[in-house]
């Protein structure tokens, strides 16, 4: 097989940054859930369907900003800088007015859909009081992804670190503030929590026009001058990234009606799971940077005309991926209750949970390589193709998770082996169609 050009060390130093931005935005969900935790069963669960929901729209921005992110790693391995600024401006305009289009879904819609799902009267009610303030953040969210779009698509991720410690660090002591009500602050609790997570994503936008203004030399890249914006353009960047964008809340879209099956087994598995997702998120912090490397490496190797090394520098990226994530899994196996008693103190919630940690710690082993090898399909342009390899995927994880919760009335353990089943198809499907070579010679 050919080799790559891109040695280890080149992945590393555009992959830890986001890493470490990852584990400093985990922290947010970590200290969500363990301070919710404190609060009761009620708020954890509403607190997971809130946050899966906000995440679910985050993700219609998050697909845009990846398609862009894309198309500026394709123009930088061409040498194209000047054409990188147009790629932003459209950026930001086509994300803005998302954004508000989001924030209406936000404040008028939850309330019709979630009425449709959640069985339990407490946990939607509380669930829509965090989404009524949480939807405020949703402006800034957006516009944090058009600079994060620029970054690491030239492959320049350390501020991605930077900014995301300030998100994390904010929302921390925010959350503190606003949830129990201290230092003379409002006790608010789930509603503090979605609060200081606004607060929080202000702060993340202020540091990136500070780093950016005072760092980047636009008119190197032609940035910031929105005089040339174009349907044209536009609907070039839409077309990379709008299979994306679909793909991306679909995902987040099947999760949240996993946890609408779960809501059906009742407040203690809805609690229970809330905290797993959190730890399952942190055992998938690897797989997120090495992903988002993958994505840029690939696009600016074809860039360069080295289509050939592409597979080589995916088996690269999935072998390092994969031994980040055992590292982190090893902790959570090794001390599965004293992990868990970070978020309850309720004994009967830890032992619920341990079982099931055991299990998505196996899941986070499958999804190492499932999403590199999925991005590295987003990679190559041919982002229409990772949706449909992401719609056929997750068709077989909701089916799977009906009948394991409406047909055969499984344990809360067994539910959560879909994940398996995510980690394995996503897998097998992304290289299958990686080796076909069907992507070759897309222009992008």
């Amino acid at each position: 097989m050919i080799s790559t050009t891109i040695t280890y060390r080149r992945i590393w130093n555009v992959a830890y940054p986001i890493i470490l931005g990852s584990v400093a935005q985990n922290l947010i969900n970590f200290t969500d859930t363990a301070f919710l935790g404190r609060v009761g069963e009620i708020a954890l669960g509403a607190g997971a369907l809130g946050g899966i929901f906000y995440l679910a729209v985050i993700m219609i921005g998050l697909g845009f900003g990846t398609g862009a992110q894309i198309i500026i790693a394709r123009r930088y391995g061409e040498n194209e800088l000047k054409k990188v600024g147009s790629i932003v401006d459209h950026s930001v305009v086509f994300l803005f007015i998302m954004s508000v289009l989001c924030y209406f879904l936000l404040q008028y819609g939850t309330e019709t859909v979630l009425k449709s799902f959640i069985n339990s009267e407490a946990v939607f009610k509380s669930t829509v009081a965090f989404l009524d303030y949480r939807s405020y953040g949703i402006f800034f969210a957006f516009l944090n992804m058009s600079f994060r779009s620029f970054y690491v698509g030239l492959a320049k991720t350390k501020v991605i670190t930077y900014t995301t410690v300030v998100l994390a660090a904010v929302n921390i002591v925010f959350d503190y503030l606003l949830i129990f009500g201290k230092f003379g602050f409002p006790e608010m609790g789930i509603e503090g929590a979605a609060i200081a997570s606004v607060i929080a994503e202000i702060f993340a936008l202020l540091f990136f026009i500070a780093y950016t203004f005072g760092t980047v030399k636009l008119k190197d890249y032609g940035m910031y001058r929105f005089a040339g914006i174009s349907l044209a353009k536009l609907n070039n960047i839409l077309r990379v990234s709008f299979p994306v964008m679909m793909q991306m809340f679909l995902s987040l879209a099947v999760w949240f009606v996993f946890f609408i099956f779960i809501e059906k087994l009742g407040e203690s598995a809805l609690a229970v799971s809330n905290i797993v997702r959190s730890v399952f998120v942190i055992l998938l912090v690897p797989v997120w940077g090495f992903a988002t490397a993958t994505n840029t490496l690939v696009s600016y190797l074809i860039g360069q005309g080295k289509s050939d090394e592409v597979l080589a520098l995916v088996k690269k990226i999935v072998m390092l991926c994969f031994i980040g994530v055992v590292a982190v899994v090893g902790f959570g196996l090794v001390f599965p209750r004293l992990l868990l008693g970070i978020y309850t103190n309720d004994v009967h919630l830890v032992d619920m949970g341990v079982p099931i940690l055991y299990v998505v710690s196996g899941a986070a082993l499958m999804l190492s390589m499932g999403f590199i090898l999925l991005n590295g399909v987003s990679g190559t342009g041919k982002t229409n193709i990772s949706l449909i390899i992401e719609v056929v995927v997750l068709t077989l994880y909701l089916t799977y998770a009906y009948v394991a919760v409406h047909v055969f009335k499984s344990s809360i353990t067994v539910v959560w082996t879909t994940e398996f089943l995510y980690g394995i198809f996503l897998a097998l499907l992304s290289y299958a169609y990686l080796r076909s070579n069907r992507w070759r010679k897309l222009k992008v």
